[in-house]
C-alpha cells in the first residue's frame, strides 16, 4: 500500500468494469441489457397500476415507493455499466470524473438507505394490520403514509451526504482504477490509502443507521406479529395473516442480507474482483426480483395491472 505522504487528490477515476474479458462483454451486455429493461418494465408496470386504482390502501402507496426507490437504484447504475460494455476496445477502463464518481456513490447509498427504511415502514404497517386491525384504519392514515416515505427518503438523502463527504475527504494513493464497474463504497475504500481503521468509522455508522435501526425495528415488528399469531384460534387466519408478511420477509432478507454481507466487514476482506461480481448480483438480479415477490404477488396490485393491461382474474392472493 502506498504511503499516505504520497497521497493525491485524482481529478478523475478508471471503472474497470469488465474490460479484462473482451469475449465476454458482449454475452454479458446482452444478459444485463434483457434483465435491465424486464427490471424497469416491471416496476413501471406497478408505478401505472397503483395509480390507475382510485382508492390505494397504505400497502400500495408503500409498493409504489418501493417499485420508484428500484426503478431510480438501477438507472444509477445499469445504464452506465451498458454503455462501457459497448465500447469497443481493450483499454484499462471507462474514465469518470471525480465529481461524477462521488454523485454516483451518494446516489447508491441515498436510495439503498431509502429502502431500508422503507422497509422498517412496512414492517409496522404489518404490524398494525395484524396486531390492531380494527385500528389499522385510523393509525395508517394516506398522511401518516407520505410522512412515513419523506422520512424515508430524508433520513437516506443525510446519511448517503454524510457518508460520501468521508469517503472523497480520503487520500487516494497510486492507481486511480477502480476494479468495478461503478463507484462502490468497496472498490472507493480498496483505493484509498489508510492504514487505520478509523477511516472506516463513516462506513460502520452509515451501517448502523442504515442496517442496524431499521432491522431492529423490523424484528420488533415481527416478534409483535408472532404473538399475535399464536394467540390466533383458527388456523385459516393464522395462515391468512401470516402469508400477508411472506413476501416482505423475502424482500427484507434480500435486501439486508446482500448489504450486510457486502458493507459490514473490514477493509482488509475486501476482494475487488469477488465484490464486483457480487455487486452486479444485487443490482441486476434482486431488483428483478422485488416485483416477482413482493408487488406481482399482492392481489390488489395484481388485479390492478389486469386492469391496465385489460385482463380478466384478479390474480394470485
Amino acid at each position: 500500500m502506498a504511503s499516505p505522504s504520497n497521497s493525491t487528490t485524482p481529478c478523475g477515476f478508471l471503472l474497470q468494469g469488465f474490460f479484462e474479458f473482451p469475449h465476454l462483454r458482449p454475452l454479458l451486455f446482452l444478459v444485463l441489457l434483457a434483465v435491465h429493461l424486464t427490471t424497469l418494465s416491471g416496476n413501471l408496470l406497478i408505478l401505472v397500476a397503483v395509480v390507475s386504482v382510485p382508492s390505494r390502501p397504505p400497502m400500495l402507496l408503500f409498493l409504489c415507493q418501493l417499485s420508484a426507490i428500484e426503478l431510480c437504484y438501477t438507472l444509477v447504475v445499469v445504464p452506465r455499466s451498458l454503455a462501457d460494455l459497448s465500447i469497443p476496445g481493450h483499454g484499462r477502463g471507462s474514465p469518470i470524473s471525480f465529481l461524477g464518481c462521488a454523485v454516483q456513490m451518494q446516489m447508491f447509498v441515498a436510495l439503498g438507505g431509502a429502502e431500508c427504511f422503507l422497509l422498517a415502514a412496512m414492517a409496522y404497517d404489518r404490524y398494525v394490520a395484524i396486531c390492531h386491525p380494527l385500528r389499522y384504519a385510523s393509525i395508517v392514515t394516506p398522511g401518516l403514509c407520505a410522512r412515513l416515505a419523506l422520512a424515508c427518503c430524508l433520513g437516506g438523502l443525510a446519511v448517503s451526504v454524510g457518508l460520501t463527504v468521508a469517503v472523497f475527504h480520503l487520500p487516494f494513493c497510486g492507481s486511480c482504477l477502480l476494479v468495478h464497474f461503478f463507484c462502490d463504497i468497496t472498490a472507493l475504500l480498496h483505493l484509498a490509502c489508510t492504514r487505520s481503521y478509523v477511516d472506516e468509522l463513516p462506513l460502520l455508522g452509515a451501517c448502523l443507521v442504515l442496517l442496524l435501526l431499521p432491522s431492529m425495528l423490523i424484528l420488533t415488528s415481527y416478534g409483535a406479529i408472532a404473538s399475535a399469531l399464536r394467540r390466533l384460534h383458527g388456523g385459516g387466519g393464522r395462515w391468512k395473516a401470516a402469508s400477508t408478511c411472506a413476501s416482505h420477509l423475502a424482500v427484507t432478507f434480500l435486501h439486508y442480507g446482500c448489504a450486510t454481507f457486502m458493507y459490514v466487514r473490514p477493509k482488509s476482506s475486501y476482494s475487488p474482483r469477488l465484490d464486483r461480481t457480487l455487486a452486479l448480483v444485487y443490482t441486476n438480479v434482486t431488483p428483478l426480483l422485488y416485483p416477482l415477490i413482493y408487488s406481482l404477488r399482492n392481489r390488489e396490485i395484481t388485479s390492478a395491472i389486469h386492469r391496465v393491461l385489460g385482463l380478466r382474474g384478479s390474480g394470485p392472493v
